[in-house]
């Protein structure tokens, strides 16, 4: 193992436009791995090697050709340190040799123009010895290399490789890379099959799935699986579908993982060792082939700041200027609202302008929303970027590529307005465009004509088309549920687009401040490491049948090896080692007059949850609203900790949405209570009121003054010192320091604040209070006689004692959880659902109706399967047919309701909803978690009309009339219709019914025509 060198100069970092691409030397980060450093005793392999090397890359800095201002002169040296760590998973008895003895192959696979970086060189060398291996590194670092050798090495020994790939666009591109470098290729999507006898097939993970489900012939070639973007399997909704590939390929099967940097890759490799029984190795390198500059751009301000060099020092002088410049009504971040409003920033358009000026493009502009994409994109179009011959390529690139779709789709009104921003140089790519239009745009920005694009982040995600400037729009995102902060994996994501390698010396990332935001969120995103990979397996009912429907394969076999399973068992030697610990520790404990300790613990412990009763009573507030006065002391304890006391700035009534005046429910409405507190110094609350972090105050700390928001269950005393502090604390630093000392004088003359007593003082009519307070002076005077009242020392050893039994009661349910098999409860439960439904036998065999279900792929399985054998599909035509499947495939929130659909139209619609209620029904007899409603609410008809008309020869833009969506979504929903009718069509022939057959099929014929169904331009 090699010391870390640092070899980098100093930089000047002036503020401003000027200092764009001053530092002029990169040094990379060594990001430790976040598994345990003890071995897992209880899996049956060991991880035996850990290496970690550095190789310098030195290249000339090239001239800036006046573009800007370096600081450094053409010829200096720029030095590159590649820091790879190479770790190994070894099954025991395996013969493993260290990569270092490994003997390179006289003929390789595959050779290549170019030096290797030492993290290709390491994941070569495990594949020529068969070995599997993950390569964790960043975008554009080179990992496709690794996959090509893969195949290579394949090829050359005659075997077949698959090559796996999260998405169907990502498919279509790397087959035609791979076809262009292998020729023996083919590809798999469901879309599209062609050459599917080839030695190196490409297809989606849920086509491998598929043919592990039924046992495919050509897995029992296959030597090698490429695992692409790996990572894709934390995805809530598809993630299994990996975790499920992996379990059931078979053992002498090799793989390549390809991934972003994750921190547990050792974990993953681990738990590969411990399924295949075979070594897995992890190479992992932050390593960034250009370097990163990362700029800050205030609204309101004068200039960019850079806060990141590419040393990874943040710039906290240059992030303060830009918080201060930020204007005062943009002081509230909206992080919690669901909705925003889109912005006409005018920011975006000065940083883009600034760095068209200054050459630093292309450039990639993120926006987390379509409609801002164009909107962003609409905005700039009054520049323009390209001469007149990029101008002609740019119209002959478009013109040539709609040739090759049908005359009534050639002049539709998203190609027109699209045309004139694309030959500015402007182009916009997001999940709404039409597939094609996407491809268009893909290629034309892959040829330097597109010099801006706005994208949303699905663009970072696969497609391999750096620039050299990435624009940050905006900082937070919908996720669904609310307004959110990009996380530092997010941005580590999108961010490393910038930088194309061997082009620039640098690339330049570019965010856009348009509130004033937390310094904690701001650093955690830009110098926070890559999302951890977790596992996001859950269990579905095709799952379920397809597992009992293999030979030597079952539910149980697939949750027991499952990562999520492994992940949940990893912490078990160390939480058994943490067991027998405290277990030691607690038979040492010797303590005098037990018994009596115990009387006395359990009179102090009656006590105390009088005391909890007594307050619970005082703070209804009814009772306590009126004393919650401006300057009054309150004591506070949050999250556990004592914060002591500090004075109340403020309060404010947070009503229920569906609060009204005549409810007059005042338990409903809850309390933000602002106190003035002195916190710890790494405490921070956010401008618009939010607690970020906070800490009590130390005694040997100095602490910060901050106005902190809590609610009322926070406050545990209030006294009767009131003070009369100046106004505006929550704005004015200065004037909170003053405000604090008050509160000091008053605790250093009374530390105990001179409480409010419940009856006294706040005279709470309430008949419980009068007696929990007699009989808590009841157990206070047997407290004040009890021999063991004044014997601190054996009582506090006492409850030591107690302590620690509580944490060994809880470290055993915890050893017991990770023991578990976890989801076992749940699949016992859907299993007696498919019981009681008849598509399992009391001994799990799979039944008739579950053989159909089997062959349903997407969509509910059990509801299309119940319509499909009670014959709602036989008197529907093929037009109708469609449009009533399109009810399991829309997946937008539904605007249409029941009684605005066309007659035909109601009583296909009503047998589904009947069935999903009678299935919902079940459900919840069984015991299986189910909303009814929302479950039901799932089978939205929207998208009914849609397809009727385009099934009746309906135009295209007659068919995005009837939904309002996005035409990218629509087609996105028709080939998700197309892959239900397929899977529809199999089902029939399950049954054996070759008139329904023959429907589904048509209606396949209906429906799959035209642009929404047109080829790739990757194929």
């Amino acid at each position: 193992m090699t010391s870390d060198s640092d070899k980098n100069s100093n930089s000047s970092k002036k503020r401003g436009l000027n200092s764009l691409g001053t530092n002029s030397q990169n040094q990379s980060k060594d990001k430790n791995d976040s598994r345990s450093k003890k071995s897992r005793i209880h899996l049956n392999y060991e991880p035996v090697v850990t290496d970690l090397f550095q190789e310098e890359a030195i290249r000339e800095v090239a001239p800036s050709k006046g573009l800007v201002k370096e600081t450094v002169t053409p010829g200096e040296k720029l030095i590159l340190g590649h820091k790879v760590r190479h770790q190994v998973a070894v099954p025991p008895n395996y013969p493993y040799i260290p990569i270092s003895k490994h003997v390179p192959p006289k003929e390789p696979a595959r050779t290549y123009p170019f030096k290797l970086d030492p993290f290709q060189e390491h994941a070569i060398s495990c594949i020529e010895k068969s070995e599997s291996v993950l390569v964790s590194a960043h975008t554009s670092a080179g990992k496709t290399v690794v996959a090509e050798y893969a195949i290579a090495h394949s090829l050359k020994n005659k075997q077949r490789v698959i090559y796996t790939s999260p998405i169907k666009a990502l498919s279509n591109q790397k087959y035609r890379e791979l076809q262009h470098d292998f020729k023996d290729v083919g590809l798999m999507t469901g879309d599209v099959t062609l050459n599917s006898s080839a030695s190196c097939i490409v297809m989606t993970t849920e086509i491998l799935r598929s043919m592990l489900y039924r046992g495919s012939e050509i897995l029992r070639e296959v030597a090698w699986v490429i695992f692409d973007e790996i990572h894709y399997m934390r995805d809530k909704a598809r993630g299994v579908v990996w975790e499920e590939t992996i379990i059931m390929l078979p053992h002498n099967v090799h793989f390549v993982f390809l991934s972003a940097t994750i921190p547990n890759a050792m974990e993953f490799s681990e738990w590969i060792c411990k399924l295949h029984e075979q070594p897995c190795h992890v190479v992992y390198t932050d390593f960034r082939p250009t370097p990163l500059q990362h700029y800050m751009y205030p609204d309101g301000g004068d200039g960019i700041y850079m806060v990141l060099d590419e040393k990874g020092v943040f710039n906290e002088g240059h992030f303060k200027e830009v918080l201060s410049q930020l204007p005062d009504e943009n002081n509230r971040n909206e992080f919690s609202n669901n909705k925003r409003k889109i912005s006409d920033t005018p920011n975006v358009y000065k940083i883009i302008k600034t760095c068209m000026q200054k050459g630093f493009n292309p450039i990639i502009a993120f926006a987390f929303g379509k409609k801002q994409c164009e909107l962003l994109a609409r905005q700039m179009s009054i520049m323009d970027f390209n001469n007149d011959d990029e101008k002609g390529l740019v119209k002959k690139v478009f013109e040539n590529a709609i040739d090759l779709l049908p005359e009534e789709d050639r002049r539709l009104p998203s190609f027109l307005n699209m045309l004139p921003l694309l030959e500015r140089g402007i182009g916009v790519h997001h999940s709404g465009l039409l597939p094609f239009m996407k491809e268009v745009v893909e290629l034309l920005f892959q040829e330097g004509l597109l010099k801006v694009l706005f994208a949303t982040e699905t663009f970072a995600m696969g497609l391999n088309m750096p620039a050299r400037t990435v624009v940050f729009c905006e900082l937070d995102k919908f996720d669904g549920t609310k307004r959110r902060p990009m996380t530092s994996g997010e941005y580590i994501q999108m961010s490393g687009r910038a930088g194309r390698r061997g082009l620039d010396e640098r690339g330049y990332v570019m965010l856009n401040i348009e509130s004033k935001i937390s310094p904690h969120i701001i650093k955690e995103m830009v110098k926070g490491e890559a999302d951890h990979l977790r596992s996001a397996f859950h269990l579905k009912y095709h799952m379920v049948l397809n597992m009992s429907r293999i030979e030597g394969i079952s539910p149980e076999f697939m949750l027991q090896r499952s990562f999520y399973q492994f992940q949940n068992a990893a912490p078990l030697p160390r939480l058994q080692e943490e067991l027998k610990k405290m277990e030691e520790e607690h038979k040492a404990f010797e303590i005098p007059q037990e018994e009596s300790l115990d009387e006395y613990y359990k009179l102090r412990k009656m006590y105390d949850e009088y005391s909890d009763r007594i307050r619970a009573i005082i703070f209804e507030p009814q009772n306590i609203v009126s004393y919650l006065n401006v300057g009054r002391l309150a004591k506070v304890k949050f999250e556990g900790n004592d914060f002591g006391w500090g004075m109340i700035v403020r309060y404010e009534e947070i009503k229920p949405s569906n609060w009204t005046k005549s409810t007059k429910q005042q338990n409903l409405t809850k309390y933000k209570i602002r106190i003035l507190m002195k916190c710890s110094n790494d405490s921070y609350v956010s401008y618009d009121g939010r607690i970020i972090k906070i800490n009590p105050c130390l005694e040997n700390q100095t602490g910060v003054i901050l106005v902190v928001p809590f609610d009322l269950n926070d406050i545990v005393d209030l006294s009767q010192v009131r003070l009369y502090p100046d106004s505006d604390l929550e704005h004015e630093p200065a004037k909170r320091k003053v405000a604090y000392q008050g509160v000091v004088h008053v605790l250093e003359k009374h530390p105990d604040g001179i409480r409010l007593e419940p009856i006294k003082h706040i005279k709470v009519k309430d008949e419980r209070l009068d007696d929990l307070v007699t009989k808590r002076g009841l157990i206070d005077e047997k407290i004040k006689t009890h021999p063991m009242n004044n014997i601190t020392d054996a009582y506090d050893r006492y409850c030591e004692k107690l302590e620690l039994q509580e944490k060994i009661r809880k470290k055993k349910l915890e050893i017991r959880d990770a023991e578990a098999i976890l989801h076992l409860d749940e699949l016992k439960k859907r299993k007696r659902l498919l019981r009681r439904m008849q598509y399992l036998s009391e001994n799990d065999v799979v039944e008739f109706k579950g053989r159909i279900a089997c062959e349903i792929t997407s969509g509910d399985e059990l509801i299309l399967t119940e319509l499909l054998l009670n014959g709602v599909f036989n008197d529907l035509s093929p037009e109708l047919i469609a449009s009533l499947l399109s009810c399991f495939v829309f997946d937008d929130k539904s605007k249409c309701g029941e009684d605005n659909l066309r007659e035909e139209f109601k009583a296909p619609y009503r047998e589904l909803k009947e069935t999903a209620r009678i299935v919902a029904d079940l459900s919840e007899e069984c015991n299986v978690p189910i909303d009814k409603d929302e479950y039901i609410a799932t089978f939205a008809p929207d998208l009914m009309e849609s397809v009727y008309t385009w099934c009746n020869n309906g135009t295209f833009e007659e068919t995005c009339k009837k939904v309002e969506l996005f035409e990218g979504n629509l087609v996105r929903n028709f080939r998700s219709l197309d892959e239900l009718l397929r899977a529809m069509v199999g089902a029939s022939k399950c049954i054996g019914d070759i008139e329904l057959e023959n429907k589904f099929s048509m209606s396949i014929e209906k429906l799959k025509r035209g642009i929404i169904f047109a080829s790739s331009l990757y194929l």
